[in-house]
């Protein structure tokens, strides 16, 4: 696993976001966020993730999450 500093910090601050976004306790968030196919993403340093933004990884989970609600 490579990169893990820049993955870390994502995480914190995504999970931050999404928390903010949808009004949640940050464990809240933090479960959500690890129940996610952007963390699978993220830990794959082929998709190159590590180096996104917060809100863009906010985004790849909004759009994942609705996704999911749709099927």
């Amino acid at each position: 696993m490579e990169h893990i500093l820049s993955k870390t910090i994502l995480i914190s601050q995504t999970i931050e976001l999404i928390a903010k976004k949808y009004k949640l306790s940050t464990d809240e968030a933090r479960n959500k966020f690890y129940e996610s196919d952007v963390i699978e993403m993220l830990d794959d340093d082929e998709t190159g993730l590590y180096g996104s933004s917060a809100l863009y990884l906010l985004s790849l989970y909004d759009h994942h999450s609705k996704n999911k609600k749709g099927k």
